[in-house]
């Protein structure tokens, strides 16, 4: 049985949310602001957290960031209709998911259910040999998805589990361009719809966690117009008409 925190300071939410939850199967714990949750999960952490930005005391924002210490546990977050500048700054702090408010209980399952669907496959089968074929090595880049371990040069790499699917799916084919579309299928899977600008600040967040181990990576490319890709340093290939930045 998954366990889910959620956290939100109105109480017909956590009621109504709690509930539909529970019917599903899930273990649900709820906090009505982010101080209590906060000491509550670095003390027994959940599979997955929800968390609603606008709280007192201490705002989902503040919480991602303390969590974010500690944990990468996945973390949908929940935003007013219209603050497009609370979405940018969650996924930026590493968020996995953003729903805006009112929203459906439906929609917040499915999206629970793929979260957590994607952890299981990073961590299905155990602890494997790192010769094992699941593991991804590119130059000083190695991933072992059943132990959810990214390393650059040695040093761990601290992943959500959004980053460590975006980075995988990039590095299997170094050189080859993934589109937006390409890459929010690799992360949320087929029919889940997902801004344009999420991709974009996940990758932003994934250039900033390398360059906290080595200030000079540049395997994440940007080509402007077309998409990303994780740079083939045997073959740099330029898409005709593209913009390459990193």
């Amino acid at each position: 049985m998954s366990k889910i925190a959620l956290v939100d300071d109105d109480r017909n939410i956590l009621t109504s949310v709690s509930m539909a939850l529970e019917e599903e199967g899930y273990e649900v714990s709820t906090y009505s602001d982010g101080s209590e949750a906060l000491h509550a999960l670095t003390k027994d952490e959940p599979d997955l957290a929800v968390l609603d930005i606008k709280m007192p005391r201490m705002d989902g924002l503040e919480l991602l960031t303390h969590l974010r210490k500690k944990t990468q546990m996945p973390v949908i977050f929940l935003t007013s209709k219209d603050d497009e500048v609370d979405e940018l700054t969650g996924l930026r702090l590493g968020a996995d998911d953003y729903i805006k408010k009112p929203f459906s209980q439906r929609l917040l399952i499915e999206r629970i259910r793929t979260l957590l669907r994607r952890s299981e496959i990073i961590r299905a089968g155990g602890v494997r040999p790192t010769g094992s074929d699941d593991v991804i090595q590119r130059g000083d880049l190695v991933l072992d998805p059943s132990r959810h371990m990214c390393s650059w040069k040695g040093q761990h790499v601290n992943l959500t589990v959004t980053e460590f699917l975006l980075i995988q799916a990039l590095a299997k084919h170094p050189g080859h361009v993934k589109n937006r579309d390409q890459l929010i299928d690799a992360a949320y899977g087929e029919h889940i719809y997902v801004d344009d600008r999420t991709i974009d600040s996940h990758i932003k967040r994934l250039r900033k966690k390398f360059r906290e181990t080595d200030k000079e990576f540049k395997e994440i490319e940007t080509l402007y117009g077309v998409g990303y890709r994780y740079r083939d340093t045997a073959a740099a290939v330029v898409a005709p008409g593209a913009v390459v930045s990193e």
